[in-house]
Order: C-alpha cells, then structure tokens, then sequence
C-alpha cells in the first residue's frame, strides 16, 4: 500500500513537548472531577481551578492528543453557515447568544496565551465560507446579513486570497488560529502548578451520581466528586441518551509546506466538495505549513484511501508548490438541532455536567463550555446557558427529522452490517482486514505485514453494532457512534471505553 493512501501523524502532535503524567493508582476526593483532556476537559478544569476547586482531570489516553490533537485548530465563531438557520430556528436572540458565547471565546484564548506567555503561534486572521457554485450566492448573502445581525464583523465578499475565483463568500474579520497542543500544553501545567491534578491513561467505567458522586476507573481506583464533568467528545454514559441526538463524521488532512508568497491570508471552508477547509500556520524560513480538511466519512463505511488521494489532488491543484508532509484525520461530533450541548447530562443531574456535539468548531466552543461549566458549578449566571442546555426539547422536536435520519442510519447499520458477505480469511492480503463468520459469530480479523492475524469480535462494546476496517489508519471502526479500536481490540476513541473481545480462528 503506498504511502499516499496511509494516514501518518498529526503535525500537532508531533512539533509540541510531550507532557506525562502518571496513571491514577489510588482513591481521591476532589471538589470536581473532568472526565477528557481534550480542550473542553483541560478550559473547564483549569477555569474551576481558578475559580478555587480543587480538580482531578481523568484521561484515557494523552493529554490533548485525542481530538484535539487531530483539529484544523481555526480560532473562528464563523461555522460554516449556521447565523441564518439559527436565526430562523432559535430567532434573532439565540442567533445573538451564539456570537456571543463563540467571540468570548476567541478573546477569552487570546487572553490566556498571553498571560501564560506561550508560544502558541497565534495569529489574527478573517475567516471565510466561500462557494464557487453561483447557485448559493444568495445563501452567503444570507448568512452574511445574519451574522453581522448577531454581532459579528461579517460582510459578503466576492474576492480572496484563494487561488482561485469564488462565485461569493461571508467574511468575518478579527478571527485567530493557534497550535492547539502548545496552546494546551501550557493550560495543563498551569493547571497542575495551582494544585490541580492530571492523569493519564485512566479509562473511567462508571459513574454513581450520589453526593458525593463516584466514579470506578478501569485502574481499580474510586474518585469521590461533589461535581463531575463529562468532556469526552461523545459522551461515555448512554443515561442521558444523547447519543439519539448526536451524529459522528470523520475528516481527512493533509498537510505540507508551500512558500509563504502563496500563503492565501485567512481561514476558509465550503460546504460544497465534500467539505474543503484550508488554513496556513507558521514555519521558519520562507515556508507555511498549509492545512486542507475534507471528504468527510461516516466512521466504519467507507474506504478513506480513495477519498485521502482526491483530497491530495485537490490540494495539490491549486496549490502547485504543496509538499506533502502530513496526512492524518480528525473526527467530530454532531448535533442533531445544531448547537452544541453544554451543561446538566440530563433533566435529573445534579451535579453531572456534559460538553459535547461541538460539530467541528470545538476550539471555541470548547473554551465556551469552560467559562459556562464553571458559571454552572459555582452558582453564577450565564445569560446562554438556556441555549446549551442538552436538556432542551423544543428545538429537538423542531428538527426531529435529522434525529430521525440519524437514527435510521443506526438502525441500518445494526441489521444490515449483520446481512454483510463474508470472504474467506485466507484471501486478506497484508495491512488489511475484513469482517468473517466463524462458528456463528462475527469476527474481525486483520492481516499484518508479516501474514499474521488479529481476530477479535466484531461487535462494538459500546451499543452492539458491527465494526467495519478503516485501511488507511488500520482500525476497527464502528458506523452507529464512532467508537474506534486498533487493530488488537483497544479503544482508540470512545464512546466506548471496553476493548474488543479476543477471539480465536
């Protein structure tokens, strides 16, 4: 298989310090324990420490190299077209509230790079939704005007530094882009100076929402909280069944240096194309570091080498002098009304919070979830927190169709991944795999390099569904959630947090 259709590392992940800290071995009492590293878990946990909590932050894995480690990192309250359809859904107030909450969070960031002096390459720019269709000028028109109607410094523009025409595109000026690692990096060891309290490799199984609440982690160990904030992405706990409500994508990236002369100034994204997303980030020299997003997938249907070589193409057609240095992909999660959720985990919480259904913009919104955690566990006011609120069932029943597209899109996978042929073992080539029967139950198995096999059940610890092979990153991927499992059976992203079962040939 040829390099250009494999996924290799982030460039976040590999141009920042790589932080550890230790796996949790024993009980521990804290005020608030914040289940995720990512940049939800790390702004919430860091902005209650300054609020005078005493914090524990539980990851599974590595701090900020999950999907956050993976993120085009655009610092923007700018999403694509969302102004008018909230504008419409949620009125000209809501529309407001979102503007809001999303341009303090670009401040709010600006504000504490500066005061931890990191170097995070951050940098001012406007953000773009272009199309080249003449067909949806009208729609940028729109958008245009409902953003500015909400507060932001938005126009419609016929021009950009893009190498190519545009039919029209909504700019927003005054947006930022950071390196998302060093910028987290920094938040973390603030965090832990201050008191605060980080572990790694620290799956956590359960959570008894008593007073105190209890969570079991897959250590042995027991953290007792007054307060617990779920920040995992997609939420690990079925209870509140946000998962009826939420829809999970998987993205491409490629990555590669171009001279700065072609650096096109500004952040951009259009719907149409399968999603293109481009953005430039600091190099030394006389180079940037140019970043295209797209061809976005459902995890576990469909075969990302064939979408990872047009994504290529593409950058590499308008962008003549590209050298590819990065490919690597990055996943979102979905709301089914459009606005992320943030706040109670469900209508009889507590003191169990959730920060989840970012759809792609998790850089602001996960600061946003921070400030609005905090205001919540601490008994302040916050004038959007109705907007976020997960509990919300209006704008859900409004929008009822996209939850019940997403939902039968669950319950296909469910029945017909189990209708699925099954080829014979023994046919795999090396750095594949594939789902077979074998006596009555369907197993996974994937061939390595050297011809060996990895069998391990095909049935996703999370709700049941069957696997499918990603084999442009070699993993198991499951279509109804997005729970994804290398190729041994371990979680890699949740919302599972069981491995997959081993299972013999």
């Amino acid at each position: 298989m040829g390099e250009e259709h494999q996924v290799s590392s982030s460039y976040w992940l590999e141009t920042a310090p790589d932080g550890h800290h230790p796996a949790l071995d024993g009980d521990l009492d804290v005020d608030v324990a914040v289940i995720g590293a990512g940049i939800a878990g790390l702004s919430t946990a860091w902005e209650l420490t300054r609020a005078g909590r005493s914090v524990a932050v539980l990851e599974a894995g590595r701090v900020a190299a999950g999907v956050t480690g993976h993120t085009t990192a655009k610092v923007t309250a700018l999403h694509t077209l969302v102004y008018d359809k909230l504008r419409r859904t949620r009125g000209p107030e809501g529309a407001r509230l979102y503007a809001r909450s999303q341009s303090e969070a670009i401040g709010r960031a600006a504000r504490i790079a500066e005061e931890l002096g990191v170097d995070c390459e951050w940098e001012t720019r406007s953000a773009y939704t272009y199309a080249r269709d003449p067909g949806r000028v009208a729609e940028l028109r729109a958008e245009a005007e409902a953003a500015a109607e909400a507060g932001l410094p938005a126009s419609f523009v016929t021009e950009t530094g893009l190498p190519f025409p545009v039919a029209g595109a909504v700019e927003v000026t005054g947006q930022a882009q950071f390196h998302p690692r060093k910028y987290l990096l920094a938040l973390a060891a603030d965090l832990v100076e201050r008191g605060g309290r980080i572990f790694e490799d620290t799956t956590v199984l359960g959570l008894d929402e008593g007073e105190p609440c209890r969570l079991s982690t897959a250590t042995g160990a027991t953290v007792r909280a007054r307060d617990v904030v779920v920040a995992t992405h997609y939420p690990i706990f079925d209870r509140a069944l946000l998962f009826a409500r939420l829809s999970t994508r998987r993205e491409l990236v490629v990555a590669g240096t171009i001279p700065v002369g072609q650096d096109p100034d500004g952040m951009f994204i259009t719907p149409d194309e399968d999603t293109r997303s481009v953005r430039t980030a600091p190099l030394e020299g006389d180079r940037r570091l140019l970043i295209v997003t797209g061809e976005h997938f459902t995890p576990g249907t469909s075969d990302p080498r064939a979408r990872l070589e047009r994504l290529t193409a593409w950058a590499t057609g308008h962008f003549p002098d590209l050298e590819v240095t990065h490919r690597w992909a990055t996943q979102d999660t979905e709301p089914t009304d459009t606005v992320p959720m943030v706040g109670p985990l469900h209508p009889g919480a507590r003191h169990a919070y959730v920060a989840t259904g970012f759809g792609g913009w998790g850089m602001t919104g996960g600061i946003m979830a921070g400030r609005l955690l905090t205001a919540q566990i601490t008994g302040e006011e916050c004038e959007w927190s109705g907007l976020y609120d997960p509990r919300r069932l209006k704008t859900a029943v409004r929008e009822a169709p996209a939850l019940l597209k997403t939902q039968a899109k669950v319950a296909g996978h469910f029945v017909g991944d189990r209708l699925r042929p099954s080829p014979p073992v023994e046919s795999l080539p090396p750095g594949e795999g594939a789902v077979v029967r074998a006596d009555g139950h369907r197993v996974a198995v994937y061939r390595d390099e050297d011809g060996g096999f990895h069998a391990v059940s095909a049935r996703c610890t999370h709700l049941g569904c069957l696997v499918d092979f990603n084999a442009a990153e070699r993993a198991w991927e499951c279509p109804c959630h997005g729970s994804r499992f290398d190729t041994d059976g371990k979680v890699i992203q949740g919302p599972a947090t069981k491995p997959l079962e081993q299972r013999d040939l």
